[in-house]
């Protein structure tokens, strides 16, 4: 029986797209926020060493891990734009997708294995891990306006964020449970904690591949591009050479890119250091305290956020992307500095709840208004290359600049106030977007 092609806007395509936020998420959240910095931290401890010998050299743990963080991020500033030209010319985005997703997933599988001893491997799944999940999320991002029109993008972006929460929140939940009592879960002995979280890592894989077969089942391949197939492996590149041009005639675009671009930094880069900071500023009781103190902050995030992105697609509704987006930056500067201020558990659980509501409602807010500027076009992969490519340009500068404030100034305290100029300059900017070229 053949399978039914869903039409533009139907409300099954929609949810199969949203889906897909339920499906990756996980990743975000359990891998790169939760389980696996405790994990990864907790071998050092237990070995009694801060430093290891790597591919010929000693490093220690948290350069290591920054370094290949980074490492993949440029990896993913570089592909994303190639995969995603090469997609719209032939017309089937959708098994990049797939591809990257695969990846990604078993990636996470192989993390269980991730230890001291083999650490090269293990760094090479947090790294493929890592690139699985951006550029998979890259392509699908640039399915939204091929699958909703502009009226429906605001609430089905802010549905696949809000999805993507509860989907991962749910997971961490098991994942905790069964680290807090492997007994439970029948994992027993020597370093049961630590068992239960590679159990965790594998889940992840395993969750992320598994459900993300109900997107990939309705999702359309991709718009074909017209014309021969000729020097298809340098098309990415072309591709994207014709989308700078393109934006010299798409002024409003344009200078959302660029506003766009400064505020996602100062954004990535405050999700990415958020556990950091608390770990090291906030004077918690006892090293329990701390790890279940920085989990319990990292759930508040992930529970207001879904709160923050269906309220602010309510907002724009009435008040307009541009405006919404104006507010929630000067939120963001408010943020910043309280931050700088704050130095008991209390104080940064309330930290926390409000990071929850504004990055969930910046994140699926910026994603539909830079897909409602999109001219009309079928090259929705190469434009929206652009938008991610910006975002993770924006995290190596912003991890990179946040760190070195840290550094010469011996606070990350001081680093949080340093972020909160770039909130100003992306509220400035915006507010530039919707303003008439001069004649």
């Amino acid at each position: 029986m053949a399978r039914t092609i869903l039409v533009k806007g139907s409300k099954k395509l929609l949810n199969a797209w949203a889906f897909y936020d339920w499906a990756n998420s996980v990743y975000s959240l359990v891998i790169a926020s939760a389980i696996f910095p405790i994990y990864y931290g907790a071998l050092f401890r237990i070995a009694g060493i801060e430093k290891i010998s790597i591919f010929g050299g000693e490093i220690a743990r948290a350069p290591l891990i920054s370094y290949t963080t980074s490492l993949a991020f440029v990896c993913i500033a570089l592909i994303t734009p190639f995969i995603s030209g090469i997609a719209d010319y032939l017309g089937n985005k959708k098994v990049f997708m797939q591809f990257f997703c695969y990846m990604g997933g078993i990636a996470c599988i192989g993390l269980y294995w991730f230890s001291l001893e083999h650490i090269e491997a293990g760094l090479i799944c947090y790294f493929f891990g890592l690139v699985g999940f951006w550029v998979s999320f890259a392509i699908n991002n640039s399915y939204l306006p091929d699958i909703a029109y502009p009226e429906q993008q605001d609430r089905i972006s802010a549905k696949g964020f809000s999805m993507g929460y509860i989907g991962s929140v749910i997971l961490l939940l098991i994942n905790l449970a069964m680290v807090m009592k492997p007994a439970t879960f029948g994992i027993e002995g020597e370093g049961a904690e630590l068992l239960a979280m590679r159990y965790s890592f594998a889940s992840v894989g395993i969750w992320w591949i598994l459900f993300s077969q109900y997107t990939f089942y309705h999702l359309p391949k991709g718009n074909k591009r017209k014309g021969p197939r000729t020097r298809v492996i340098l098309n990415g590149f072309r591709e994207l050479k014709g989308v700078w041009q393109q934006l010299g005639e798409q002024q409003r675009l344009k200078r959302y890119l660029g506003a766009f671009f400064v505020y996602s930094m100062a954004v990535q880069t405050v999700m990415l250091i958020a556990a950091y900071f608390g770990e090291e500023e906030i004077k918690w009781g006892s090293g329990e305290e701390r790890t279940v103190g920085l989990i319990v902050s990292i759930l508040v995030i992930q529970l207001v956020a879904v709160i923050g992105a269906t309220f602010t697609a309510r907002a724009s509704e009435h008040f307009g992307n541009i405006r919404t987006l104006v507010v929630i930056n000067f939120l963001w500067i408010g943020i910043c500095i309280y931050a700088y201020y704050v130095t008991s558990p209390t104080e940064f659980y309330i930290a926390a709840g409000c990071v929850g509501v504004v990055m969930g409602g910046i994140q699926a807010l910026s994603r539909s208004t830079y897909s409602k500027f999109l001219p009309e076009t079928k090259d929705t992969a190469s434009f929206f290359s652009f938008y991610d490519v910006s975002e993770k340009i924006g995290i190596i500068i912003g991890t990179f600049l946040y760190g070195v404030v840290a550094q010469f100034t011996g606070s990350m305290r001081n680093a949080t106030i340093f972020l909160a100029i770039f909130f100003i300059l992306g509220a400035f900017l915006l507010l530039r977007v919707n303003k008439k070229a001069p004649a």
